[in-house]
């Protein structure tokens, strides 16, 4: 087991995305964020009725201990009033690519 997490977030727009991960990867936040170029469709249920939308995924590479103010600088950064914000574990990993995760978020 690793100390390393992926987390999935949902933007409305792609300069959302793209405002989001920068900012989380210039602040050390985030080793690195993937954003999915082409919108996925998103079906959920928002104040009681089910909804659809065309949403851009990121895919953020962080460690645990970063994961507090990687919520923080995403939900301030954030349009919608409850965004996704989904951490997943990192069983395990090419070392070299977990070292340098490490490193990049490390202060």
């Amino acid at each position: 087991m690793t100390n390393k997490i992926v987390v999935l977030v949902t933007c409305a727009t792609a300069k959302e995305a793209r405002k989001i991960a920068r900012a989380l990867v210039e602040q050390r936040l985030a080793a690195c964020a993937n954003i999915l170029a082409s919108p996925v469709q998103s079906v959920y249920r928002w104040k009681g009725t089910v909804e659809s939308a065309k949403e851009f995924l990121l895919i953020i590479k962080t460690t645990k201990a970063r994961f507090p103010k990687l919520k923080a600088t995403v939900k301030r950064l954030h349009s919608y009033d409850v965004p996704e914000i989904i951490a997943l574990p990192i069983a395990a990993g090419a070392l070299d690519y977990l070292d340098w995760m490490s490193e990049s978020v490390a202060r």
